[in-house]
């Protein structure tokens, strides 16, 4: 396959702020370095700057809102903007997740990278892979080999 064209889940962006030690941390640096594509709607990128700028958020990351913005910023060098040109009627149980679902849709993407797979169940009506950090980045390494 060549480039992969993902879309990453907000909780992704969650835990990589809050750990380096995870997988999602990981994929935040592949990402920087071109071993694969996100894609991004406009309404996905601001639920991440929302949340990621969370007070909860913003403690446990031990970041500011400055820093954040600098993150998103830097992140949106690294991202493939996606048009949101068609809708679907509600297909998952989170009225929250359906942006990235149709982020994911509308960008043709491989796949969609979560921490809560089962919240994308519907993803499968579509033959959309679900994986998570960590399988995702297993993924790019066997790739890689």
């Amino acid at each position: 396959m060549s480039v992969w064209r993902v879309v990453l889940d907000t909780n992704v962006l969650v835990a990589a702020s809050r750990s380096r030690l995870g997988a999602s941390f990981v994929l935040l640096q592949c990402l920087r370095n071109g071993e694969f594509k996100a894609l991004v709607s406009v309404p996905l990128m601001l639920e991440y700057e929302a949340v990621l700028k969370r007070p909860e958020q913003l403690r446990a990351s031990g970041r500011d809102a400055a820093m954040t913005d600098a993150f998103l910023d830097a992140l949106s060098l690294c991202v493939e903007p996606v048009h949101l040109h068609y809708l679907w009627r509600p297909q998952l149980r989170d009225p929250a997740d359906e942006m990235v679902l149709k982020t994911a849709l509308n960008g043709r993407a491989d796949a969609l990278v979560t921490l809560n797979g089962r919240d994308f169940a519907a993803a499968a009506n579509f033959r959309l892979p679900v994986k998570t950090p960590g399988a995702f980045l297993r993924q790019l390494q066997e790739e890689k080999t």
